[in-house]
């Protein structure tokens, strides 16, 4: 791990572009060793799944130089009403530098530029990421004040809590059921080029 003021400071927090795809092997390795260390569930995501996401603006990347440091993508549902910040992760040689809280709040203001009037919510047994997530503004709801979008809840079926979620016939689970209504405030700055470049795909998408 490093230790704080040595080279956490040259990481770099970004919106990803098409050329950090090549990192999707490494966030998708990442993820995985750190399920298993906790032993809880997590949605499995394929290579291809994650590089749309980053084809299409709604991922974030952490780069000290060329040294893959963390990763967390956006999710839409129920026609864009529902926002969802997912699968964060931290390197475990970057970890214990703030880097999580960079990357969320990144992609928190990414979802909020985007999707000003959406709620956002998220679904985490991750006692770091509803701590977060609580600075954020989100609240604790039940499964019932989530989307109702099939699709969504369909991500879940890798996880290896699923059973859980379909014996309370979608009630409750492992993960807590957190929720921000929009406002104001916004912890990151995004620069002028990168929404530029969101506009353009997001006029190409409307055409």
């Amino acid at each position: 791990m490093l230790q704080e003021g040595m080279l956490g400071d040259n990481i770099q927090v970004m919106v990803a572009e098409e050329c950090h795809e090549a990192y999707v092997d490494t966030i998708l390795k990442t993820i995985e060793d750190a399920a298993k260390v906790r032993g809880t569930g997590i949605a499995k995501r394929t290579h291809e799944y994650l590089a749309s996401k980053i084809k299409e603006a709604k991922a974030v990347i952490a780069l000290d130089g060329d040294r893959f440091a963390g990763f967390s993508y956006i999710e839409t549902w129920g026609n864009k009403k529902y926002v969802t910040t997912s699968g964060l992760i931290v390197h475990p040689d970057f970890r214990g530098l703030g880097l999580a809280k960079r990357i969320k709040d990144m992609t928190f203001t990414l979802a909020r530029k985007r999707w000003p009037h959406a709620k956002i919510f998220s679904l985490t047994s991750g006692a770091a990421v509803m701590a977060m997530n609580t600075q954020l503004g989100y609240k604790p709801v039940t499964f019932a004040d989530l989307t109702d979008d099939e699709a969504f809840w369909q991500g879940c079926e890798g996880c290896c809590n699923v059973d859980v979620l379909h014996r309370t016939d979608r009630k409750y689970c492992i993960c807590t059921g957190m929720l921000y209504d929009p406002e104001e405030y916004l912890p990151a700055k995004i620069p002028a080029e990168v929404l530029e470049r969101i506009r353009k795909i997001d006029g190409q998408a409307e055409e």
